[in-house]
Parts: structure tokens; C-alpha cells; sequence
């Protein structure tokens, strides 16, 4: 249930929606994100629907016993700017994004999707998301937004390469030379947090590192990926 555990009263939790039955396939060969454990929860407040942040609903959400510093939605939407808008995804490259939330929906996302500019109309998408599970595009029969079964790893390619990234992690690594030693003919799978402090499950990963001796927001551990792929890569 999306807002289980959150609101007293059951009049006022939205129902998470039950994943789609119609699995999409395996994406092609290429680079695979995870973005685990966002938050990107709904309640209603007021007269209609919203996804809950720690600035618009502090009172909101401190008179159900939750901290807002927990609910930070602005974290996946930085990231998936960040995925989506790189010169990676637009040479083609980026083959699925996927997003698995702290109530355990778990979307895939087109790389053909373009993102909100703004925090306020991402949230409005959301909200959508959740409530009619898929979005298409307005063009055409392509849903650029899908809520779809877990667990995340059915949708990885056989023999795909999982990479976890935190700054907690055991060790660090220069990002260039990891990418570089990556073999070409691998899918890659990487995966990290759209939460505000934590780290992710990393049970699914082959490899768990950090990127640097300092604490990067996610959008900026991305950045870091995906500008070492575009140079191995030639893509300028």
C-alpha cells in the first residue's frame, strides 16, 4: 500500500497499484540503472493525491510519526535527469532505467522518456504513475513509464555485470579504469540509492564500490559513470 503504515485513517491512503501482469522483455545488450530504494510515496492531502517531501508536508507527515528528512523525492528526479539527459542515453546506450521504491513498486522507464524539467510537474507524473500503472507516450503506443513485477534482477540480461555504488562501500575505485576494464561485450547493471541516507541492499551486485574518498549525491555519482562510458565510448 502506498502511505501503509502512514496514515491512521484508511480513507486517506492511496492503494498501490498491483504490478502489471504483462512482463516486458529483457532489455537489449548495453547499460542497465537502478535506482533503489526512492521515495516516492502517496497520500492524500488536501483535496487530492501528492507525493510526499519533506519541505511541502513537514506537519503532514511529523503528525503521523514519520521524519521528513526520510521523504525525498527530488532525489530520483535529479538522477533520472541525470540518466536520461546524458549524452550516454542519447548516443543510444542506456537500454533501461528502473526504479525500485521504499514501498516496494518497482517501474521501468523508456530511455526514450524526457523527464520533467520541474520537481513540482515530476511529482503531478508520479502521482499518475501510480495510480493508472503505465504512461504512455503522447505520440505513439510506447509506454514511457511501466509499473512492472519484481524482484529487478528477472529484467537483467543473462551474464550482466551488477555494480553497486556507495560511499560506504569496502572500496574505492577510479571510475575510469573500472570502466575501461569492463568487457565490451557485457551488459552492465548500475545500481544506486535515491535515498537520503543508507546505503542499498547489495545482494544482487557482483561488485559494491564507491567512486570517491567523498560523499557524492547520486546525480553527481552518475555524472561520474556516465562520462567515463561516453569517453571509452567516443561519444562527445
Amino acid at each position: 500500500v502506498q502511505g501503509e503504515g502512514l496514515l491512521s485513517d484508511p480513507g486517506n491512503a492511496m492503494e498501490a497499484p498491483s504490478p502489471d501482469e504483462d512482463l516486458e522483455g529483457t532489455p537489449e545488450e548495453g547499460f542497465i540503472f537502478v535506482l533503489e530504494k526512492a521515495s516516492l510515496e502517496t497520500a492524500k492531502v488536501g483535496k487530492g493525491y501528492q507525493i510526499l517531501n519533506c519541505d511541502d508536508h513537514p506537519n503532514f507527515l511529523r503528525r503521523h510519526g514519520k521524519d521528513p528528512a526520510d521523504y525525498r523525492p527530488d532525489i530520483v528526479h535529479q538522477e533520472l535527469l541525470a540518466i536520461l539527459d546524458s549524452p550516454l542515453n542519447k548516443a543510444g546506450l542506456v537500454k533501461a532505467v528502473f526504479v525500485h521504491t521504499s514501498k516496494n513498486v518497482l517501474f521501468r522507464i523508456s530511455p526514450h522518456t524526457r523527464i520533467p524539467r520541474t520537481f513540482k510537474r515530476f511529482c503531478g507524473l508520479m502521482v499518475q504513475l501510480l495510480q493508472k500503472l503505465s504512461i504512455r507516450a503522447s505520440n505513439g503506443p510506447e509506454k514511457l513509464f511501466k509499473v512492472v513485477k519484481g524482484p529487478v534482477t528477472k529484467y537483467f540480461p543473462a551474464g550482466a555485470r551488477r555494480v553497486g555504488f556507495s560511499f560506504s562501500a569496502p572500496e574505492i575505485k577510479d571510475m575510469k579504469t573500472y570502466v575501461n576494464d569492463l568487457p565490451e561485450e557485457v551488459s552492465v547493471v548500475f545500481t544506486i540509492g535515491a535515498m537520503s541516507h543508507g546505503k542499498i541492499e547489495s545482494t544482487y551486485t557482483d561488485d559494491f564500490i564507491s567512486v570517491s574518498q567523498y560523499p557524492l549525491s547520486g546525480a553527481c555519482c552518475i555524472g561520474r559513470i556516465t562520462n567515463c562510458l561516453e569517453n571509452k565510448h567516443d561519444i562527445v
